[in-house]
């Protein structure tokens, strides 16, 4: 009976006004609060950068309110100037909100240098798959008496005799003596 009488009383309606009041008044302010600062309906258009220059991307990026971080320059591609944008995250053409960082990898010097794996003793299968899945060039072949037949005894480019652990540019040819069965 005591709590049905104090839950129609005024101070606890009084109190649940406030509270009430103040919730409403919480989440209006919580609302412009959040509208403010995510930039909401506030969005840049990322240009495409893919070929730019550096000097030409940071002209674009001090115009917008966009900045960039460069996370790779190992790939190399000989259709692309040195030091161009090769990709970029987020895509050219998103939208997206001021401030935000674009990711862009860069177009390199020069290929990158690869380890040369044991060639010496693999069949001409087994040397071609792995030169080629390593980004190499297979050149030339030239057959030696050996007794291994098609097997790999000596590999090498532009003339210079190559072993395991050899550092070699990417696309680099290379060039094989093969054992051609006779002794």
């Amino acid at each position: 009976m005591f709590l049905i009488r104090y839950l129609f009383s005024k101070s606890f309606l009084k109190n649940i006004f406030f509270i009430a009041l103040f919730l409403i008044f919480f989440l209006f302010a919580l609302l412009i609060f959040l509208n403010v600062f995510t930039r909401n309906n506030q969005s840049i258009e990322v240009p495409n950068l893919v070929g730019k220059s550096i000097i030409e991307f940071e002209k674009k990026f001090s115009e917008m309110d966009l900045k960039y971080i460069i996370i790779d320059t190992a790939n190399f591609n000989p259709n692309y100037n040195i030091g161009s944008v090769l990709d970029q995250v987020p895509n050219a053409g998103a939208m997206v909100k001021g401030g935000r960082r674009v990711y862009l990898t860069l177009n390199s010097s020069d290929f990158k240098e690869v380890k040369l794996p044991k060639i010496n003793g693999l069949t001409l299968r087994q040397a071609r798959n792995v030169i080629e899945s390593l980004g190499f060039i297979f050149g030339e072949i030239e057959y030696i008496d050996d007794i291994a037949f098609n097997v790999v005894i000596s590999i090498s480019s532009n003339s210079i005799e190559l072993s395991e652990g050899d550092l070699l540019k990417k696309t680099s040819t290379i060039d094989f003596k093969l054992g051609n069965g006779k002794k």
